[in-house]
């Protein structure tokens, strides 16, 4: 009898042992399978999985105060938009914006009861008539870009907004509650996002550009130029001259939520590249500098396995 109940123990030890691995393995701090709604844990040739192969945990999506930006990240961002200024004037520059703004974001309290479902709304005019409205406001967060207005479009496009993803060139205020995301592209990107907040931005700029900007600083957040350099060598394998930031915004779903829906990506049925909100007057408009081709075959691939579920209007 004593020693069917030591043979129990151990077994007992051995399971509760082997669920702590299992736990700290596949689990993310919300309690939910990393990947969950993809096919990269379930698959027979793991490797195969785009999503398996090319995510990268590590990476940092947003920059903090004890970010470590290499030098090497640094030399590929300043390329971007031919940025002339040293990596001793970036750091500097991000030493005053930690003055200002979090010294680490905030994410949001993590749900142990479900998993963390986000709505990516691109602006894709193949979401006009698609009533995918309510779908968005349902899920748990969800990440805008740039310009993409809700107002009169409601029943398409939903209410809510977690996150406004823009640069200074697509800069708009935003109400108390919805986090600022700036993908920065140059130091005077991180410079406007200093001065928008405080004295007011009066430098040059390829566009037009708001002085002064109305949102909670609280919550403003600021992708790491390594994770820009990590989506276009890793997940673009260096193809453009850098990914779109709409497709960046994908890349960062991953990272941070469990269950990624994608909404207005895309080419419209004439194979242009227009906007929900806007009449498209030249009918050749394509992707320019990105390359838009590649990526949507990137988030198709990622919708096959699963990884994230992709709606394409009606």
């Amino acid at each position: 009898m004593a020693l069917k109940l030591k043979t129990a123990l151990c077994l007992l030890s051995v399971i509760a042992i082997g669920l702590v691995v299992f736990r700290i393995t596949f689990l993310d701090y919300s309690g939910c399978f990393l990947g969950q709604s993809s096919s990269a844990y379930d698959s027979e040739e793991n490797n195969n999985v785009l999503f398996a192969r090319r995510l990268n945990w590590s990476i940092e999506p947003f920059l903090t105060a004890k970010t470590k930006l290499s030098e090497d990240a640094f030399n590929w961002w300043k390329l971007i938009q031919m940025e002339k200024r040293d990596f001793a004037v970036y750091k500097a520059t991000v030493s005053k914006l930690f003055e200002i703004f979090p010294p680490t974001p905030d994410l949001g309290k993590a749900c142990s009861a479900r998993c963390r479902t986000c709505a990516v709304v691109g602006n894709s005019a193949n979401l006009k008539g698609s009533g995918y409205g309510r779908l968005i406001d349902y899920q748990d967060v969800i990440i805008r870009m740039n310009f993409g207005p809700t107002k009169g479009y409601e029943k398409d496009v939903g209410t809510r907004t977690t996150y406004r993803v823009m640069y200074p060139e697509s800069a708009m205020d935003l109400n108390n509650s919805t986090h600022l995301v700036l993908f920065p592209f140059k130091i005077q990107d991180l410079d406007w996002l200093i001065k928008a907040f405080t004295t007011g931005f009066s430098g040059r700029s390829y566009a037009a550009v708001k002085s002064k900007i109305k949102a909670n600083k609280d919550l403003v957040k600021v992708i790491n130029p390594a994770f820009m350099m990590y989506s276009h060598k890793i997940w673009l394998e260096g193809k453009g001259t850098y990914p779109s930031t709409g497709f960046m915004t994908v890349i960062l779903a991953l990272h941070i939520c469990d269950e990624v829906q994608v909404f207005g990506y895309g080419a419209d049925s004439d194979g242009n590249w227009s906007h929900y909100f806007e009449v498209l007057r030249n009918k050749n408009f394509k992707t320019g500098i990105h390359p838009g081709k590649h990526e949507h075959e990137i988030l198709q691939q990622l919708a096959y396995e699963k990884t994230v579920k992709l709606y394409q209007g009606l």
